[in-house]
């Protein structure tokens, strides 16, 4: 039957950091080594409330109902055993100290206990082992605990990153939308009526030096408006309401002819209906890595593939450039990289960045669940051809 023992004479002093009770579940069939047990955990100083067990169903039932610090139990019961009853605790998932404690235990049976998760193992001739055993097991269990739950609340910080940082990415695009609608509708606006004025004032005017006064409101309206026209398309790429395919293709020719360096591009002729927000996360990410080409690859070819398979969309842009050094990708400002990091995190993604001596290489992986897989012609832009403008005037 099982039986609660009291609590035992106070030593003169518990372990260091052992002042608590200990709650001990022991499986044991002879009383008398029940006892023993707990006279010389008491001697030792620990505080414990044991309770004793002798079979499976018993087991079963104080692992579920209650909670417990350690575990010590005899090798060898009436129909069960110490090494039935570890296994049942890992199938349980509980966390515990377990101590094996027998009278004719061999060597090969100990390192089979240690292997399956036993915290160490005693022989009954031998307890005086036993109080330094437990502190240790429990210790290491509790450092265990401590480190499972900090990693856990690690991921959960880690997540509410990702969740704040893509509610920003949101909020900011969002914001740039709005600014690009009342730069084209408000200041594109207003800008195309003044030069209609102008050309009319021009058409209705004889004196030499209006008409050059109006020539030249002309030019600083002209420039104002490429101004806004830039800066639109810098806020919200209007391209991309034609496609992915079609952004990428006007972005790499946009760049070639802006810098002069050989951009080969490879893109799919079926471009497949993209879940929100990864166009967008793509054409960025094709932005960021050909700016800092322009910037720092000094590069004379750029190579930009697109590709969809097995539900993954991967965008790589590489050169032939100088490559980065390792203290170029530790630079404590080098938020480009740490950005696209972050931007690819907000859709599923990941980027992944190689360099060396031959060049760098920047790999996007977005995993897709395609609603469908509609195929669209692809559409290339002429190089003069800017879908962000108002139209000619």
């Amino acid at each position: 039957m099982p039986t609660l023992s009291p609590f035992a004479p106070r030593s003169p002093g518990p372990p260091p950091g052992f002042e608590r009770e200990l709650r001990v579940l022991h499986l044991e069939d002879s009383e008398a080594d029940h006892d023993l047990t707990f006279v010389h955990l008491a001697r030792g100083g620990l505080r414990v409330k044991m309770r004793r067990i002798d079979s499976e169903a018993e087991f079963l039932d104080a692992i579920e109902r209650a909670e417990w610090d350690a575990i010590i139990s005899d090798y060898n019961l009436p129909g069960f055993s110490g090494l039935v009853a570890l296994d049942l605790l890992k199938a349980s998932g509980r966390d515990l100290p377990f101590i094996l404690v027998s009278g004719e235990i061999g060597e090969d049976t100990a390192v089979k206990a240690m292997r399956n998760g036993a915290s160490d193992y005693l022989l009954k001739n031998n307890l005086a082992r036993l109080v330094p055993a437990l502190m240790h097991a429990v210790e290491a269990t509790e450092t265990r605990r401590a480190r499972v739950r900090a990693d856990r609340e690690l991921d959960e910080s880690k997540q509410r990153l990702r969740e704040l940082a893509q509610h920003l990415q949101n909020s900011i695009e969002q914001e740039r939308i709005a600014i690009a609608r009342e730069i084209h509708d408000d200041v594109g606006g207003s800008l195309t009526a003044l030069k209609f004025d102008l050309a009319w004032i021009a058409r209705h005017s004889d004196s030499a030096e209006v008409l050059g006064r109006v020539s030249s409101a002309l030019e600083t309206v002209t420039l104002a408006i490429d101004s806004s026209k830039r800066i639109m398309h810098n806020l919200r790429p209007a391209i991309l309401e034609q496609g992915l395919v079609a952004a990428l293709h006007w972005l790499a020719s946009r760049f070639e002819k802006r810098t002069g360096i050989d951009c080969e591009i490879r893109l799919p002729t079926d471009a497949p209906e993209l879940p929100s927000g990864v166009p967008l996360v793509a054409y960025r990410t094709a932005q960021e890595a050909l700016t800092n080409v322009t910037k720092h690859a000094q590069a004379t070819r750029v190579q930009l593939d697109l590709a969809l398979a097995g539900g993954v969309l991967s965008l790589e842009i590489s050169d032939n450039g100088r490559g980065l050094s390792a203290d170029d990708l530790a630079k404590a400002r080098s938020f480009g990289i740490r950005g696209l990091h972050e931007r690819a995190g907000t859709v599923g993604g990941w980027v992944d960045l190689t360099s060396g001596s031959g060049g760098t290489t920047l790999i996007l992986s977005i995993p897709l669940t395609l609603p469908g897989t509609a195929s669209r012609p692809e559409i290339a832009p002429r190089d003069d051809d800017d879908p962000s403008q108002w139209g000619a005037l």
